[in-house]
């Protein structure tokens, strides 16, 4: 029987809790810090700012200055059902060096350093987990980044915004700077194809040599070699039953039939998934194209790729490959070890 153990994490999935909630992150430059968040499934809006300080609304002048005690930051506004809070640690930690606290890379001094602000007692039991997590990746020896309680944070001026699409120059200024300032180098170093943190080992992915034997060949080349089955042809695409689908190689728990809709396009369509901590995206353009893929967290399986023209009440369509999924129907749920999720269909 599976039962997801993320250390003192709890999930609760017997009620709805969608909701707008708040990140606060330091991690040197805030112009380097809003593209990773930006471009997440669920990431609502994020604002460079600064954060940590008594002043009330500094400038930019001040806080570069170094006598306002405050941080530059990133404040992230996400919708939890579709992005966990984890994997909001996760994208912070791929995107700076929490070994230094003088600065980040050529940035030096306070304003520079790094941090993270808990706006509640589950995130501060969360980020302290992630620090221990990544200390025993062995990635880094010490670990550096304070976790804070939460006190203030105030915008940047209006030029400082979203610097790195603003135009032209602004975009190649950003680039040179990434590049120059040793960020580029030293994130490609440390996190290069690695992008999560091990939260839980309940869900494992087997072997190659054993994918293959449990997998059809279709199976493994849509999970394995990030095919793509046919549409209208594959064993979900219609399938109006109560249940919820679930990874083909690990078992984790992906989407729930209570946000399957008729898209359509010939494959299963979902608005969201049942929880976000067990969904990763990634940036895709294997098409020439821009596309963002979905994969399973700890299977690392492709499972298709989302798109924002779905329809209420989250404007997501979660396309995704039958091939990658096993239907467990509501009342067998119990005896598949996933008797928490009963609750979504009483």
């Amino acid at each position: 029987m599976k039962i997801l153990i993320c250390f003192l994490f709890i999930f609760s999935f017997s009620e709805v809790h969608a909701k707008i909630q708040k990140a606060t992150f330091a991690g040197g430059c805030f112009w380097c810090m809003e593209p990773p968040f930006e471009k997440l499934v669920g990431v609502k809006e994020v604002i460079s700012g600064f954060a940590g300080g008594a002043k009330k609304n500094p400038s930019y002048k001040e806080v570069s200055s170094g006598s306002t005690k405050h941080r530059e930051a990133v404040q992230i506004s996400y919708d939890d059902e579709l992005i966990s809070y984890q994997r909001l640690l996760e994208v912070f930690w791929m995107n700076i060096n929490p070994t230094d606290n003088a600065g980040q890379f050529v940035d030096r001094g306070f304003q520079y350093s790094t941090a993270i602000w808990v706006h509640n007692e589950e995130q501060k039991q969360l980020a302290k987990q992630s620090i221990e997590l990544l200390l025993k990746s062995n990635k880094f020896k010490k670990i550096v980044t304070p976790v804070l309680n939460y006190t203030s944070f105030y915008p940047a001026e209006d030029y400082h915004q979203n610097y790195y699409r603003k135009n032209l120059i602004t975009k190649t200024k950003y680039k040179y700077y990434r590049s120059r300032s040793g960020r580029d180098d030293f994130l490609n170093k440390y996190w290069k194809g690695n992008e999560r943190l091990v939260w839980s080992k309940t869900y494992q992915k087997e072997e190659k040599a054993q994918l293959k034997k449990n997998l059809s060949t279709l199976q493994y080349k849509v999970t394995q070699e990030e095919a793509t089955e046919p549409a209208f042809n594959n064993e979900y695409w219609n399938n109006k039953k109560e249940g919820i689908y679930v990874d083909i190689v690990s078992g984790e728990p992906l989407f729930s039939s209570k946000d399957k809709y008729k898209s359509g396009t010939g494959w299963p369509s979902f608005t969201k998934p049942l929880n976000s901590f067990f969904i990763i995206e990634r940036k895709d353009t294997k098409l020439f194209q821009e596309r963002i893929e979905v994969r399973s967290r700890f299977a690392d399986s492709h499972l298709g790729h989302v798109f924002q023209d779905g329809p209420a009440p989250t404007g997501l369509r979660y396309c995704i490959n039958s091939a990658s999924l096993k239907f467990i129907p509501k009342d067998k749920l119990d005896e598949n070890g996933l008797g928490e999720y009963k609750k979504l269909f009483e």
